[in-house]
């Protein structure tokens, strides 16, 4: 018997984006995960929004996902759990990436000398 990848492509999509963005709570001090509650909150609407949609449009037959990349493990009302494992990933992905570049800018406008002279009020 053959392992079928194809049908774990979306996953292991999703596990690749958490791994690249991962370093950034610590390289960048991202402190999304450190803040779960926080991040759990951000998620959570995301996840409810468009899951919503997700099922409204699968239920009206506007789209459907391909068995031959998902999993077949489907949620309540036909919804492929690799669709529910999207909008938590990648809103995750998104904060992670969103807190490293601010780090970084912040980090930036420190090494930056002002711009100011001597005796200026403004």
């Amino acid at each position: 018997m053959t392992f079928a990848w194809d049908q774990w492509q979306y996953l292991i999509l999703m596990a690749g984006c958490l791994a690249i963005t991962l370093p950034l709570e610590w390289l960048l001090d991202a402190r999304v995960y450190r803040r779960p509650l926080r991040a759990f909150q951000a998620v959570l609407v995301t996840v409810i929004v468009f899951s919503v949609w997700d099922v409204i449009a699968i239920g009206f037959d506007l789209w459907t996902y391909s068995p031959r990349f998902t999993t077949g493990i489907m949620l309540p009302f036909d919804y492929p759990v690799e669709e529910l494992v999207f909008f938590v990933v990648i809103p995750l992905c998104s904060l992670l990436t969103y807190e490293a570049v601010g780090t970084v800018l912040a980090w930036l406008s420190k090494r930056r000398p002002s711009r100011r002279k001597e005796g200026d009020d403004a």
